[in-house]
């Protein structure tokens, strides 16, 4: 039940984000004020996700020499691979990356519960609210990216079934762990279950890409980009070309990716990434990154350096002076985080794992300063924390899931990498965001007192599961609706995009409202 005496400011909050003045001030402009800090954590959690996209493409872009020989000639052929397949790179990287800060901020929870006989539901509810963010709202956008007529269907249909069926399962899983074997408390074979089922979920969607026989749907694929990066490049950052220091060799062509943030491309988080063709993958000297050939020191320096420029807003859109002084106001509010993350490592290095990890450890800092704003906005208002975990804290943390479908959207022929950046990341939700938390818990309570972790609030969380599946089937059905219909599940006549876009909002609001009745106890 929702204390309505903390709302009218009748209790004081005793705890303090930065100094212990703070609890004189008034309830409500404490309130605005962490909420502020909650909406600005949120824009470092999407300028740091977008250099963890960069690090990522260099990941995913790794290629290993293959000498085969010839069996009739007998000569030597040299060839190069992607290390990570299309399909497994969605599901890890793609999916992983998106949902990392929902991730860290359950783990987070988890850990600062170590050593009670509960779990908080500050990671749970954030992670079920981010599931619904994720199936109904980026649905919504990115089914109304393309342009009027424009449709984009999924290629690899059977793929596709796979990462929705598991991706079902996994709430369901969750809803017999939590109401049917043992209500309101997890086991430490549960938890273990549930991790262990994202390592059968890239199994299967492996062998479902492969085509394994008897573990695979014998459905067709259509064409699909063989790249999980695609190659072009948008009209906005064609313009702004001749701005770009050239940070890379000369004659090797380049890819700016997931810039929805900013179309200033000498900023730091978009240092541009070498886009090797074939013809210079033969050449093992193209091939190996050394600090000589890439002049690494040079771009991380140059990091500060852009870092701390702020760019002119000379530009045909920002002719209106308004425009010009909110340009700039932005441009000094990402300041600090622009120059915080230009500490992380240029991501040439290693093929971007360095990076990689270190845009990683950003995160779990930020989701840990947001954990703490939570609590206290809590703690400051009397609302119920699971409340603000499915509702601010859903949308603020699934933001790189939205940007990253929509730039999958705008930037792919199909719908693939989209749709299943949606379905996989609501799959890693469940098996790695909730499976490790509770398995850190379960580990502990098991060694320590032999007891199983309770579930704090495990009746909302059951009824959240719930309209979240009856939802989902609404949502489904109509992507299979639109492919039977238009013959795509994304874009189409613009009405009916916008239609079909309205249609998924509803569907959002619906499981919003009710979960919150539920947790308030009007339901």
């Amino acid at each position: 039940m929702v204390n309505f005496s903390s709302i009218l400011g009748d209790e004081k909050c005793e705890k303090h984000l930065i100094f212990s003045g703070e609890i004189v001030l008034g309830g409500n402009f404490r309130t605005f004020l962490y909420f502020l800090g909650l909406a600005y954590c949120f824009i470092g959690l999407s300028a740091i996700t977008a250099r963890f996209f960069r690090s990522m493409e260099n990941v995913v872009k790794h290629t290993r020499k293959v000498v085969e020989v010839d069996p009739v000639t007998k000569t030597e052929i040299i060839r190069y691979e992607k290390v990570w397949n299309y399909t497994i790179a969605d599901i890890s990287l793609l999916a992983f990356g998106t949902s990392f800060p929902q991730i860290s901020l359950a783990t987070i929870d988890a850990i600062q519960n170590i050593g009670k006989l509960y779990a908080g539901g500050l990671g749970p509810g954030t992670l079920v609210g981010s599931a619904a963010f994720d199936l109904f709202q980026i649905h919504a956008v990115c089914v109304v990216v393309p342009k009027a007529g424009e449709l984009k269907k999924i290629a690899d249909l059977g793929v596709w079934l796979v990462e929705l069926f598991w991706s079902f399962w996994a709430y369901c899983w969750l809803y017999i762990i939590l109401e049917v074997w043992t209500p309101n408390v997890v086991t430490l074979w549960e938890a273990l279950l549930t991790v262990l089922q994202y390592g059968l979920l890239l199994i299967h969607a492996y062998a479902q890409d492969k085509r394994w026989p008897y573990i695979s749907l014998p459905i067709a694929r259509d064409d699909r980009p063989e790249d999980w990066v695609p190659e072009e490049t948008p009209y906005f950052q064609q313009e702004a070309h001749e701005k770009v220091e050239c940070y890379d060799e000369k004659n090797v062509d380049t890819v700016e990716i997931f810039s929805i943030y900013s179309e200033n491309l000498t900023d730091p988080l978009y240092v541009r990434v070498p886009q090797i063709d074939e013809e210079a993958e033969i050449s093992d000297e193209v091939k190996e990154t050394t600090l000589e050939d890439t002049h690494l020191f040079t771009i991380w320096t140059q990091q500060f350096v852009d870092a701390l420029r702020l760019e002119s807003p000379e530009s045909k859109k920002l002719n209106n002076v308004y425009l010009r002084i909110a340009r700039i106001f932005w441009q000094l509010l990402l300041l600090p985080w622009r120059f915080l993350f230009a500490f992380v490592p240029p991501c040439q290095i290693a093929h971007g794992w360095i990076s990689f990890i270190c845009s990683l450890l950003f995160i779990s800092g930020i989701a840990y300063i947001v954990t703490r704003i939570t609590d206290l906005i809590s703690c400051v208002t009397g609302i119920n924390p699971y409340v603000i975990a499915f509702t601010a804290l859903a949308s603020g943390t699934s933001w790189p899931d939205l940007v990253a479908s929509k730039i999958a959207t705008e930037r792919q022929k199909t719908a693939d990498s989209a749709i299943a950046n949606i379905t996989c990341s609501n799959s890693v939700n469940i098996y790695v965001g909730i499976g490790v938390p509770w398995l850190i818990d379960t580990l502990y309570n098991f060694i320590t007192y032999r007891e199983p972790l309770r579930i704090q609030n495990a009746g909302g969380l059951s009824f959240s599961l719930i309209v979240f599946f009856s939802t989902s089937v609404g949502c489904i059905t109509a992507l299979v609706f639109r492919r039977i219909i238009l013959g795509a599940e994304l874009g189409g006549p613009r009405l009916w995009a916008w239609i079909t876009s309205a249609f998924f909002t509803l569907l959002w609001i619906i499981f919003i409202l009710l979960s919150s009745l539920k947790v308030s106890g009007f339901i």
